[in-house]
């Protein structure tokens, strides 16, 4: 039985696009079993841009929760914890315009980051 190798042709990146979204496993995913060997423009856009997308959330949350945290146990202010929940809606926001991007296959920059991305990158 013959296998159909134009998977890769007519995909151009999008699908490594997509799963690219899909947390740090789907990053990797997508980069070494979809990506690494077969190559294309919109794929190296978007792997761009979410492993950046990553780095910076996971950083600034990080940085963020402990900022708030010391802040609450200095003035037992309760409400700061609202601060982290409107960064993750924030992130949310941005990665639903990334993934919808990814879908229409288009190469748009995600807010903030998705330019400096592309020259951050240049190797994948």
């Amino acid at each position: 039985m013959e296998t159909n190798n134009n998977f890769t042709t007519t995909d151009s990146g999008k699908t490594a696009g997509i799963i690219s979204y899909f947390t740090i496993i789907g990053w990797l995913i997508a980069y070494f079993a979809m990506h690494k060997d077969n190559r294309t423009e919109l794929g190296s856009y978007q792997l761009r841009q979410t492993l950046l997308f990553a780095i910076v959330s996971i950083a600034v949350g990080w940085i963020l929760a402990l900022l708030i945290g010391t802040l609450m146990v200095a003035t037992g202010i309760a409400a700061l914890i609202y601060i982290i929940y409107l960064f993750r809606i924030a992130l949310f926001i941005i990665w639903i315009i990334g993934l919808i991007g990814a879908i229409n296959g288009e190469k748009k920059p995600i807010p903030f980051i998705g330019e400096r991305a592309q020259t951050m990158f240049p190797g994948i």
